[in-house]
């Protein structure tokens, strides 16, 4: 795990830690210093703690003029016993919310387990954002974990699609065909 980095290519476009309006404003990271870890595997320096021992992220990009954010995601998404979903929402969308931002694309292709709890987090998160036209979508989580969201019921507030080429477009072209997508769905 420690040689999966976050994606880095849009970084001339955005950087989370030069941004005073994100979460993560000022901090520093070292590119040899291997501190974190999910269980006992070390994970690149560059993924960003936000208060889960099993869960790690990056702020890939975020528009405020247009209210999306897009978040990479790596680990065990774990809300039965270390609650990742209240930490995710309180430390990271909340401060995004207050900023503005409504729209979330969750890239999850390294998000290896998820381990349910109640849904009260997802449906205070969409509650949140819904009366500005706000979604959140989770793009390409493997099948295993995208079965256990189903099987707890947590596709009544996020949609689940597959974009294996998120790599190759810019963060405005994929949230556009993400939000279009969203529109179709919403309209029918």
């Amino acid at each position: 795990m420690h040689d999966i980095e976050p994606y880095y290519n849009w970084r001339h476009l955005y950087m989370s830690e030069e941004d005073e309006r994100s979460p993560f404003y000022g901090r520093e990271y070292s590119e040899f210093e291997f501190t974190q870890t999910v269980y006992n595997y070390f994970i690149h320096p560059q993924w960003d703690e936000f208060g889960s021992r099993t869960l790690y992220l990056k702020l890939l990009f975020v528009d405020y003029e247009q209210g999306f954010a897009i978040i990479e995601l790596i680990g065990e998404w774990n809300d039965a016993i270390e609650n990742d979903i209240m930490t995710l929402k309180r430390e990271i969308i909340d401060k995004l919310i207050s900023e503005g931002i409504y729209k979330y694309i969750l890239i999850c292709e390294n998000v290896m387990n998820f381990h349910s709890s109640d849904s009260s987090y997802y449906e205070e998160w969409i509650d949140d954002i819904k009366d500005e036209g706000g979604w959140i979508v989770m793009i390409d989580m493997p099948e295993q974990s995208q079965y256990d969201f189903h099987r707890a019921h947590i596709d009544r507030y996020v949609e689940f699609l597959s974009v294996q080429q998120w790599r190759t477009m810019q963060p405005m072209h994929l949230f556009s065909a993400i939000d279009n997508k969203m529109l179709r769905r919403l309209q029918s």
